[in-house]
């Protein structure tokens, strides 16, 4: 895709922010309009995060404008957002690649560019990040400057807040900046949440703390539950008390789209002494009128038409594991009241949404605040409830010794919904669900479920729902394969697997090697492939703990070799359970491992990075035939 920068005459001659701050701050304003105008036009043909961004335009210019990146440190958290600065740090022309496999990375990245202080993907990182900097850059002795930026949405999570605290404590010289839009993904929920909206809307209608001016017009207000002089009190006092019992000089709220009122504020701020905090007042989707109207939808974008008030709509396909899940919570509400479901702010990514409309006391979304998620799970279930817990592979690493302190140790009946499991695909490392099974296998009294499909997804949801134990059911980011959904009392029985062909009854290929193919999960349908390809026995394992212990006695008496298959890192993972479990009993048989290897992934659409690890049905069977010619040449 190129794009014709004669539309764009100054952006154009920026190809890094040390020609941005070679042009007057008179041009600002309209290198930030050409910036926005470049941002919707590359997002829209090639698809990407994009709400956030046009939030963060003037932000991003200012702050590129006054600091002497990359020397001084500029650190964005989460990183949806940091699209702008991407384009305003030399990679203008490779946005079209974004989240494409090969071009640049969807978030911030260290390998990337120099520009990019931090790599990042999950939120609340940046103060600690940042105060971590500051000392070093104290320690360096050469002047300097960190500056971190935060979103509200990130200031939700208890990592902030200890970064705050401790940053207070030791007064180290950085700017953090709060930029406020009342979004994370999903709408922000909680009491602070609330508190930040009541100190915006008191500055608002009745001025700022530095003298009154008005800078942010024409945003209607977010409470009108008390008098103007009430809500002038609060944002006059309750801003500066907030923070500044942290130990932060606190300034703000600031029109964050006044890109000269930015720049005059931070110049000011750069030299002060000691930790500050700016808040600022944005609008995420700024400029884009649909998306300012619903930045939930327009977070992250398909290729669209700019001119089309509508995004595309997606081919009609079958319903995703998350909407699977969905389905499943609203027909399991309908029957047992005492059903909740909690998660850290992903009700639309968990297909939560029409379980939230209809069983409002029955649904939490906690903020983004994994840990309190698990442990919250925990009274729940102490207090008799039913819980739910809907996560993401890859946050649930962060609610870890919650899992195993609050919930494993004590047994408790909570059942976590692991979605984006295995391969997500453009996000990349950060956000790869490479590790569950690894990570929770090692942790006494849970069960872990890998479904193989749709039907095997609700039955394993219907039977951890019942258990009187931990539980675990693991899915992956994508479509079922159409297959009947089950009543919500249907239940398997727990630990067995349920063999799906049999060698015996096919016309085998390879008679020298009878071979058993172990899948787990969802890779079934590839493996299915492969064992046609052989004249396999193919298992559905279904459990990965506890494993079916008498099917695999049974295997591996009646073949000479076993192929686990699964979408989690061959460290620790399934196949290294069988692998345990067969050393245990003195077994001597041939096992070959297939998943995803001992490196971090990279983005890149599902279906190719499969290919690429060679977790397709081909990539499947160049392997068995590789270890076929191995044990054939007795190297093996």
């Amino acid at each position: 895709m190129t794009t014709n920068l004669a539309d764009y005459p100054l952006l154009a001659q920026i190809n890094s922010p040390k020609d941005l701050r070679n042009i007057s701050q008179d041009q600002l304003p309209r290198i930030s309009n050409e910036l926005r105008s470049y941002l919707l036009n590359s997002v829209s043909k090639s698809s990407g995060h994009f709400a956030s961004g046009l939030g963060t335009i003037e932000l991003t210019v200012a702050l590129h404008y006054v600091y002497n990146t990359p020397f001084d440190h500029l650190i964005w958290d989460v990183g949806h957002q940091a699209y702008p600065h991407k384009i305003l740090t030399g990679r203008r022309d490779q946005l079209h690649t974004i989240r494409q496999k090969n071009g640049l990375h969807p978030f911030p990245w260290r390998e990337e560019s120099e520009y990019d202080t931090l790599s990042v993907g999950h939120s609340s990182t940046s103060i600690s990040a940042a105060l971590g900097l500051s000392v070093a850059a104290e320690k360096e002795g050469q002047n300097r400057k960190t500056v971190a930026v935060i979103g509200d949405g990130a200031m939700t999570a208890g990592m902030a807040f200890e970064a705050l605290n401790h940053a207070g404590d030791i007064k180290k010289d950085m700017l953090v900046i709060l930029n406020d839009n009342e979004m994370s993904i999903s709408e922000n929920v909680g009491a602070l949440n609330n508190h930040l909206a009541k100190m915006l809307s008191g500055s608002l209608f009745t001025g700022f703390r530095e003298g009154g001016k008005r800078l942010l017009k024409n945003i209607p207000p977010i409470k009108e539950l008390a008098s103007r002089a009430e809500e002038h009190l609060k944002g006059m006092v309750v801003p500066s008390t907030f923070f500044e019992e942290l130990g932060f000089n606190y300034i703000g709220p600031i029109d964050g789209h006044d890109v000269n009122g930015l720049v005059d504020t931070i110049k000011n701020m750069r030299n002060l002494k000691g930790p500050q905090l700016l808040h600022i007042a944005t609008k995420k989707g700024k400029g884009y009128y649909a998306a300012e109207q619903d930045p939930i939808k327009y977070h992250a974008v398909p290729k669209f038409n700019p001119s089309d008030a509508n995004l595309p709509q997606s081919k009609p396909s079958l319903p995703t594991y998350s909407q699977i899940f969905g389905d499943w919570l609203c027909k399991t509400a309908e029957v047992d009241p005492k059903l909740v479901a909690i998660t850290p702010a992903m009700r639309e990514g968990s297909g939560m949404v029409e379980f939230s409309q209809r069983f409002p006391d029955q649904y939490y979304d906690v903020a983004i605040a994994e840990q309190h998620a698990v442990t919250y799970a925990a009274g729940l279930a102490i207090g008799g409830q039913h819980p739910v817990v809907a996560i993401y592979s890859s946050f649930l690493q962060r609610g870890y010794d919650q899992l195993i302190h609050d919930i494993a140790i004590q047994n408790l009946p909570v059942m976590f919904a692991v979605d984006r499991a295995g391969i997500v695909g453009a996000d990349g490392a950060t956000h790869q669900g490479s590790f569950d099974l690894s990570f929770l296998r090692c942790i006494p009294n849970i069960v872990i479920m890998t479904p193989a499909n749709e039907r095997e997804c609700q039955l394993m949801l219907n039977t951890g729902h019942k258990s009187n134990s931990p539980s675990v059911v693991r899915y992956p980011r994508g479509n079922g394969t159409g297959e009947t959904l089950p009543s919500v009392d249907e239940v398997i029985e727990i630990g067995k697997g349920r063999i799906i062909l049999d060698a015996k009854k096919q016309d085998n290929k390879n008679q020298s090697e009878k071979i058993a193919i172990l899948s787990f999960g969802t890779m079934l349908t590839e493996a299915t492939k492969a064992a046609i390809e052989f004249g396999a026995t193919l298992v559905d394992m279904r459990f990965v703990k506890p494993l079916d212990t008498d099917l695999l006695d049974k295997l591996q008496q009646t073949h000479d070799c076993i192929i686990t298959v699964e979408d989690n890192v061959i460290a620790g993972g399934a196949g290294s359970a069988v692998n345990e479990y067969i050393l245990s009993q003195g077994v001597a048989i041939k096992i070959l491992n297939i998943g995803i290897p001992d490196q971090f992934i990279k983005h890149g659409t599902q279906t190719e990075v499969h290919h690429e690890l060679g977790l397709d049905s081909e990539g499947i069977i160049v392997k068995i035939n590789s270890f076929i010619n191995q044990l054939d040449l007795g190297l093996i």
